[in-house]
């Protein structure tokens, strides 16, 4: 049983090869302009959820689409996870403005984004 709760997926992340071309299909297919465009981050907030695009899968290196869930306890999450048995592939790390990410992969493969915001 669970100790740290979940509130779900609010964050996917996908890496692109051409950020400039792949801003202008999420613009079109989110029918907004995004919140947060640089040349190493361009990120969309529609209907809850955060969208993100990654240029060259970004410092994580992402080779396909990562779903993040936000959840209050990122360090009691990896532990319980990690006990079910996946393992870590990125520790946590502050990315800026009290939002912590980490990422595990399952027995599959599959790798799942973990968000905490202490902010």
């Amino acid at each position: 049983m669970s100790t740290s709760s979940v509130q779900g997926i609010k964050t996917v992340l996908h890496p692109v090869s051409d950020v400039e071309k792949a801003k202008a299909i999420y613009t079109a297919l989110l029918g907004i302009e995004p919140q947060a465009d640089s040349a190493y981050y361009v990120g969309f907030d529609v209907a809850g959820q955060h969208i993100g695009l990654v240029p060259g899968g970004g410092p994580q290196g992402l080779t396909s689409p990562v779903a993040y869930w936000h959840v209050d306890d990122i360090e009691a999450k990896l532990a319980e996870v990690t006990a079910a048995g996946a393992t870590i592939k990125d520790a946590p790390n502050e990315v800026g403005g009290g939002r912590v990410v980490a990422s595990v992969v399952d027995l599959d493969g599959n790798v799942l984004g973990l968000v905490q915001d202490k902010a």
